[in-house]
């Protein structure tokens, strides 16, 4: 497969000092709509306990694993033995997290506890996660539609090891499939979310993962899983473009992005897709070879003109601890950025060698960095595009504020919405919980406080 370097042009030039003054004002055109804490008093409270836990990464760590644990606690008592163990390790807790000894020794106490703990979890696991099916998501996502904002469903569930879980996730895919595309069609019109300049934007969006679709992943033989992938993903692409829906593949480790790669570059290659479903697939910005990717996925996209451009979700990426163990564990260089400003600088870049591809493919921009929102929206509107040839895609749970502000600006904004168990949702609750919690993350920044021109300021 071809990685030259497409040659792009913008439809008008954008010096660094026009970016940075139009980055300026439109990140502080949207702090302004952010709405106050006294609209969303429950998110108010959450970022009391943020503040609280992120504060004390001994704190953190032992919560984490409380709640990793979650799933395995069989009764009140399993629950108590397991949240005073775990803070039994610190050398000293947190006075609110304090869990006095005269409870744990009585069976009311332990229910006390237990009960408390519980509820604390199940509250967290629905911030993230509304509904155990796309059915009984329904009237939450067509909440977010009514909101202003488009939806994508993600069905939670990770790292199948037979033929059979492989076989039911992509049965439960395609039922979220057939479930949001006979609901979107009667959902109202929305001329913002219905349409860009490349044409009609489907309103059913399903995001599906690789490793669920195959027992078979290898990093050292990726055309195994791809062909077993395939045989799964196939059908799923036909469901979609059947039903007028998109279908977007996320990315996950690095180990699996070749496979990833091969398979979806190399199914939407087929004339048998070239007329549709909507279809993407995700670029991490931390990973060092990104813009080798995007180059990769561009040229691609040069020899296969589709009737729907390929969709790029652009996004920081989410496995950056699993990345760096690994590495180290093994003696490996990181295959990631280690610095947290040369991956804000890479996302800047490929944001800008995205945008100017404009027509070519759509970009999705996965970021709740208002920094990086901002200079994407500047330079998509200095380059000659229009609201509508953006997408900022936010995490349920995690971008709320922001995707209140986008849409009160009229601006294209799509919420990443999963469903499923609270064991199936384990791994992705505690990456989101990392990232919420992470002292450098944006969202950790603007709970304590920062000067809007600090968060701003250019990486």
């Amino acid at each position: 497969m071809s990685e030259r370097r497409v040659a792009l042009n913008p439809s008008g030039a954008a010096s660094a000092p026009e970016i940075e003054a139009a980055t300026l004002r439109i990140g502080k055109q949207i702090a302004r709509a952010y709405p106050s804490g006294f609209r969303h008093p429950g998110r108010m409270l959450d970022r009391r306990a943020i503040l609280l836990v992120s504060a004390r990464p001994d704190v953190q760590a032992a919560l984490f694993r409380f709640v990793d644990a979650t799933p395995a606690y069989r009764s009140p008592q399993d629950v108590a033995d397991h949240l005073t163990a775990y803070l039994g390790d610190l050398d000293e807790a947190p006075r609110s997290l304090r869990v006095p000894e005269a409870l744990c020794g009585r069976e009311v106490g332990v229910r006390l506890v237990a009960g408390a703990a519980s509820s604390a979890v199940n509250r967290m696991a629905r911030r993230f996660i509304h509904g155990r099916s796309p059915r009984e998501a329904l009237g939450h996502l067509r909440d977010v539609w009514d909101s202003g904002a488009g939806v994508s469903l993600d069905l939670l569930g990770e790292a199948t090891v037979t033929a059979g879980e492989a076989d039911h996730y992509a049965e439960r895919s395609a039922d979220a499939i057939d479930v949001l595309a006979a609901a979107t069609r009667d959902w109202p019109g929305r001329p913002l979310l219905d349409r860009d300049s490349s044409g009609p934007v489907a309103r059913a969006n399903v995001s599906v993962k690789v490793s669920a679709l195959t027992p078979l992943m290898r990093p050292n033989m990726p055309e195994r899983g791809r062909d077993d992938a395939a045989t799964r993903l196939r059908p799923l692409l036909r469901r979609a473009r059947d039903t007028g829906a998109h279908l977007h593949v996320d990315m996950e480790s690095f180990d699996t992005l070749e496979t990833t790669l091969q398979l979806v570059l190399g199914l939407l290659a087929d004339d048998e897709f070239r007329e549709g479903p909507s279809a993407g697939l995700v670029v991490q910005a931390y990973l060092r070879n990104s813009p080798q990717l995007v180059e990769r996925i561009l040229a691609w996209a040069e020899d296969h003109p589709r009737s729907q451009p390929l969709t790029v979700r652009l996004v920081k990426g989410a496995y950056w601890d699993h990345e760096v163990a690994q590495a180290r564990q093994r003696g490996w260089i990181p295959q990631v950025f280690t610095d947290k400003a040369e991956c804000d600088r890479n996302f800047e870049f490929l944001t800008r060698r995205l945008v100017d591809a404009r027509g070519l493919v759509r970009l999705a921009l996965g970021s709740h960095n208002l920094r990086s929102v901002a200079h994407a929206l500047a330079y998509n509107e200095l380059t000659g595009g229009t609201n509508a040839d953006i997408e900022i895609q936010v995490l349920q749970g995690l971008g709320d504020d922001l995707r209140d502000a986008l849409t009160s600006e009229r601006l294209r904004v799509r919420v990443y919405c999963p469903v499923g168990d609270l064991v199936e949702g384990m791994a992705y609750l505690v990456r989101r919980l990392l990232e919420n919690t992470a002292s450098s993350s944006f969202l950790h920044t603007n709970q304590r406080g920062v000067p809007i021109d600090a968060v701003l300021r250019a990486p």
